[in-house]
């Protein structure tokens, strides 16, 4: 169900949610926390769907506050959504025009949820300064994304400047697949010390800033920010250790290669996160994020331009891993997949109609063998 109340008012707004509620349901009672957004006009239906996506794991009050003219008749024009509209959340977008755009927390401070959380989110330009922007007072958490920002490297440095608790950015958030495996690789042996990091991405990207900056700062260990073209995200991690590197590269969209010595090179689904799963995410906690902080105020730091190069530069010079190489690694490591898959257990003999549960397991057992002696040859 869409609402539409044109040139209205913050209390026809409130009064009219709680005549839906009358109507509906006591919708309100399963809402977990109220996400506050700011955004302009070309980008509403964007952070719309997107807010719509990741609150069906925390369902919520959504309040829109859409900036308007500012040289217009001083006007709210408001739009309330519930139900299949709205999804597991309830909606309510307030388009401000005049001086009321320089007041969005006041209009959204009455239709925030009684004794519930609040976090703030500014889906493309946001303040330098989150936690001291009237919305974001009002936030227990300040959702910033510094990816959509026309200058995504200089944003998130300035976000190092005016950090508090209870800011993140959902630059951070696109990190937590690669911090994750990586992490997994030391956790096995050789449990040796890593002594240099080269990172490689997107001159644009400050995803690779960051994760460098959380490798550099949670190893102690020299960085080297390898740059790609811009638009390429996150493309490769190498961690040199005394016993050889591991190398974490994605040479395709969707598909990254995991390399260590001893070890056979695997191929692992590491797809591109979206805007609305790192949203989700992030409403998932409401405490500060004390890993962000080390690696955004201390972490940034530690990246020098004298260990700034091209990735062609760092693969030459043995620091990066080879792109093209990882490529034809994962393709090999494709079709070798592909030739002892489904086929060959198609092909193999099924039990007899009239055969016992022992004589399945056998063949079952026997199947299984022949699969590792695969894996270890």
């Amino acid at each position: 169900m869409i609402v539409d109340l044109p040139d209205t008012s913050v209390r026809a707004v409130s009064k009219k949610l709680v005549a839906l509620r009358d109507d509906v349901g006591a919708m309100a009672l399963g809402r977990v926390l109220t996400l506050v957004a700011v955004v302009d006009e070309a980008h509403v239906g964007s952070a719309l769907d997107v807010a719509s996506a990741a609150t069906r794991q925390h369902p919520s009050r959504i309040v829109m506050l859409v900036t308007g003219n500012r040289r217009g008749a001083d006007r709210i024009d408001a739009q309330i959504r519930v139900g299949g509209d709205a999804g597991a959340s309830e909606i309510v977008v307030m388009r401000l025009y005049g001086e009321l755009t320089r007041h969005g927390a006041s209009v959204a401070l009455p239709l925030l949820l009684a004794d519930s959380p609040v976090v703030a989110w500014w889906p493309n330009e946001a303040p330098k300064d989150v936690a001291s922007d009237p919305v974001g007072v009002l936030a227990q958490r300040r959702i910033t994304d510094a990816e959509h920002s026309p200058n995504p490297i200089k944003t998130i440095a300035g976000r190092a400047k005016s950090y508090a608790d209870g800011d993140t950015d959902l630059t951070w958030t696109r990190t937590t697949k690669w911090r994750g495996l990586l992490a997994a690789a030391l956790d096995q042996p050789p449990f040796q010390s890593v002594t240099a990091v080269t990172v490689a991405g997107g001159l644009d990207s400050a995803a690779t800033d960051l994760l460098a900056g959380w490798l550099g700062a949670y190893l102690d260990v020299p960085v080297t920010r390898a740059r790609t073209p811009a638009g390429t995200g996150i493309v490769s991690v190498r961690l040199e250790r005394e016993s050889g590197p591991i190398d974490l590269v994605r040479p395709e969209e969707n598909i990254a290669t995991f390399a260590m010595p001893g070890q056979q090179v695997r191929r692992l689904a590491l797809p591109r996160r979206q805007d609305a799963e790192c949203l989700a995410d992030e409403l998932a906690r409401l405490d500060p994020d004390e890993v962000y902080e080390r690696s955004l105020i201390t972490g940034l730091a530690l990246l020098s331009p004298k260990r700034s190069m091209t990735a062609g530069d760092a693969a030459a010079k043995g620091l990066a891993p080879s792109v093209d190489e990882a490529r034809r690694a994962s393709e090999q490591v494709r079709r070798a997949m592909g030739s002892r898959g489904s086929a060959t257990m198609v092909t193999r003999e099924t039990p007899a109609d009239d055969a016992t549960s022992e004589g399945v397991h056998e063949l079952a057992e026997e199947r299984l063998e022949e699969v590792r002696e695969d894996r270890e040859g």
